[in-house]
C-alpha cells in the first residue's frame, strides 16, 4: 500500500457564501493529494507526461463529513492499495489538522492513456517500478 499525506491551507478564495469550502473544491484538493502521492514516489506527474502519457479521471466519488472554512489546515491523505490493476483507483481522506476531524473522504479512479492517440493503455513499467517499493 502507498500513502501520502498533504497540508494544504483553506484560501479565502475555495469558500462559499455559507463560509465553507465549496464542495467542487475537494475534488481539488484531492488533486493535490495525488499530485504529491506520485511526486513522493520519485515520479512526478510532470515526468508521466513528458513519456507521452496522462491520467484522464473516469469516476470520482465525495462523502461530506463536516465542513472545513477559511484558514483551517487540511490534511490530504492519497492511498493507492493494488499496484496491478489496469485502473489508477486513489482513496482519499481530508481531515482538519488541529483537531482531526474528518472532513470529507472518497476516490477517483483514472486511467492511462497514450497522449497522442488518446487510447488507454496499461500502466507503464516507469510507474509499476516506482510504486512497487511500497508494496512489498
Amino acid at each position: 500500500m502507498l500513502s501520502h499525506k498533504t497540508e494544504i491551507r483553506v484560501r479565502y478564495a475555495d469558500t462559499d457564501k455559507m463560509q465553507f469550502v465549496y464542495n467542487g473544491k475537494y475534488l481539488e484538493y484531492f488533486e493535490v493529494g495525488r499530485t504529491e502521492l506520485l511526486r513522493s514516489t520519485g515520479l512526478p506527474y510532470s515526468e508521466l507526461e513528458k513519456l507521452g502519457y496522462q491520467l484522464p479521471l473516469i469516476e470520482a466519488f465525495i462523502k461530506y463529513k463536516s465542513p472545513a472554512q477559511y484558514d483551517d489546515i487540511l490534511e490530504v491523505e492519497a492511498v493507492v492499495k493494488e499496484l496491478y490493476s489496469p485502473k489508477v483507483h486513489i482513496e482519499y481522506t481530508i481531515r482538519r489538522k488541529l483537531t482531526n476531524e474528518l472532513i470529507a473522504e472518497g476516490f477517483t479512479t483514472h486511467i492511462f492513456i497514450k497522449t497522442d492517440t488518446k487510447k488507454a493503455v496499461k500502466p507503464p513499467k516507469i510507474y509499476i517500478d516506482a510504486l512497487k517499493k511500497f508494496f512489498y
